[in-house]
């Protein structure tokens, strides 16, 4: 392909500063040159027209479940052969990418190897879809978040049960022998299962500590579902990369993350809370079940946790455990909206945040910015997104978008990006 020229655009460079007028060259897998103002030769190049809309960083979905398949209960994920659940997962991912997530951190994977073979197939070529950091599944302790065993009947979900320091030990084993980047661990259990069982930890230190030590040694990433204070305090002691929720710490835990800020990646998940607690009667989940569940309780503590972690300059991230039936794939971007009004981001640190956070919790140092150098993950954007973040909610406001210097999705003709953008009602209205 040639190198592509966009012109006319407002650009968002993921920094979380105002989008200023400028173009941008791409030449190969990456951005050659960014011109404040303009004024880039044109030779050789095809000239893209922006119509005077944005051009921003790809984003990252910081806690992505291409594999949960919009279920309304674990043990659902149990029942799909692992073919269908492949087929399911690229076509997931793909609408990921469609939705203008260029990049994926998992938080588990449903089954073993599925996400592996998804990355692989898609770093590959041979299937559209974002970089992924493919995931194990949740590890969990008998009777932890992810057991659906009955005595009466065998079930099984999103899990790997392991009891005992040594069974976490070859189980963390097992998964890196298949090939994951990232091992996930249920440090905590979860008001889904059962109430305040979300402010218990359901793993000891010692196993906690096997599992750490074997993806250290073997060069995984670590990451967490650690909802009670007690378990973040074991993910920090253990030096786990990611550390998912969060809702209930106290006292000396916001000093201890603090002192890690640099070596650890927060994700609230608010998503999955907010559409539990007002959008999930069709299945059962009424207001009365959401307060029994403590859904309300959660929302509260999310605004004041995370707005006193932000204050510390920790690294939050989006990503709201989308995946299920009344928080489906396909709109991760409320998470967004859900950082603005619940944390008290603005739209441009919201999306900054998505880009250039996402960049560093993939691991990847020349991506989630538009900077000479950088990896080419590219949206053009109907309209600012920085003072209207809902936008990036409806996929028909992505006018292009941009996978290492390819095109997922082509721009259209100049008159179609002067379109203004689909405004989108917003849950908070």
């Amino acid at each position: 392909m040639k190198p592509q020229l966009f012109t006319n655009v407002r650009i968002f460079d993921g920094e979380g500063t105002a989008p200023f007028p400028g173009e941008v060259l791409i030449e190969g897998n990456r951005i050659k040159t960014v011109a404040k103002g303009g004024g880039l030769a044109r030779d050789g190049a095809e000239v893209v027209d922006g119509g005077g809309n944005t051009l921003m960083p790809g984003m990252t979905e910081a806690h992505s479940h291409i594999t949960f398949t919009n279920i309304g209960k674990l043990k659902e994920l149990g029942e799909i052969p692992q073919e269908e659940h492949l087929l399911l997962g690229l076509e997931f991912a793909k609408l990921l990418l469609d939705s203008g997530f260029t990049s994926l951190y998992s938080a588990a994977s449903a089954k073993l190897r599925t996400e592996v073979v998804i990355r692989n197939a898609i770093n590959a070529g041979r299937f559209p879809g974002p970089r992924l950091r493919a995931a194990s599944p949740e590890i969990t302790s008998t009777g932890g978040l992810g057991d659906e065993r009955q005595d009466h009947m065998y079930h099984t979900g999103i899990e790997l049960i392991a009891d005992g320091a040594d069974a976490v030990r070859t189980t963390v084993r097992h998964c890196i022998r298949e090939g994951v980047d990232t091992i996930k661990i249920n440090i905590s259990g979860d008001n889904f299962v059962k109430r305040k069982f979300g402010r218990e930890c359901s793993y000891t230190d010692a196993e906690v500590q096997a599992a750490a030590e074997e993806a250290h040694a073997r060069g995984v990433y670590l990451a967490c579902h650690a909802r009670a204070n007690g378990a973040v305090k074991l993910a920090l002691k253990h030096h786990f990369r990611v550390i998912y929720h969060c809702d209930f710490i106290e006292g000396e835990t916001y000093d201890l993350l603090e002192e890690q800020k640099n070596d650890v990646f927060l994700a609230p998940a608010i998503g999955i809370i907010y559409t539990t607690a007002y959008e999930a009667e069709p299945w059962g989940i009424n207001k009365a079940v959401a307060d029994h569940m403590e859904m309300y309780t959660m929302l509260e503590n999310c605004s004041k946790t995370y707005g006193e972690l932000r204050k510390r300059g920790m690294r939050i991230l989006p990503g709201g455990d989308y995946g299920f039936a009344w928080n489906p794939l396909g709109t991760n971007a409320r998470d967004l909206e859900h950082f603005v009004n619940i944390i008290g981001f603005t739209p441009a640190e919201a999306l900054s945040a998505a880009t250039k956070l996402g960049g560093q919790i993939m691991d990847i140092p020349d991506l989630g910015l538009i900077k000479d150098g950088y990896l080419a993950d590219l949206l053009l954007v109907r309209g600012n997104p920085t003072e209207n973040v809902k936008i990036l909610q409806d996929r028909d406001n992505l006018i292009m978008i941009m996978k290492d210097g390819a095109y997922h999705k082509r721009p259209g003709a100049a008159a179609e990006t002067t379109q203004k953008a689909k405004q989108v009602v917003s849950v908070w209205e």
